[in-house]
């Protein structure tokens, strides 16, 4: 006998698969969501993350330039 898609077994494979990604953005976000917070910018930001070779662009981004908490604070970010 064929099992298609109506198995249910696959579907909790579906199911689980997704629900691991699901898990692995939210680890990925909620600590850069804090990172560009503290550092003066949109959390939203930290959505950018999840797609590739945008998060290392951000990152570099996030590393050189001037953090608007610093600026506000009247500190300067080179040290």
């Amino acid at each position: 006998m064929m099992y298609g898609w109506g198995n249910s077994d696959m579907a909790w494979w579906f199911g689980a698969h997704w629900l691991t990604m699901l898990l692995g953005a939210v680890v990925i976000v909620l600590p850069f969501w804090k990172i560009f917070a503290k550092a003066g910018f949109s959390g939203w930001f930290s959505l950018l993350m999840l797609v590739p070779m945008i998060n290392l662009i951000v990152l570099y981004v996030l590393a050189f330039v001037d953090w608007p908490a610093l600026r506000r604070a009247g500190k300067s970010a080179t040290a």
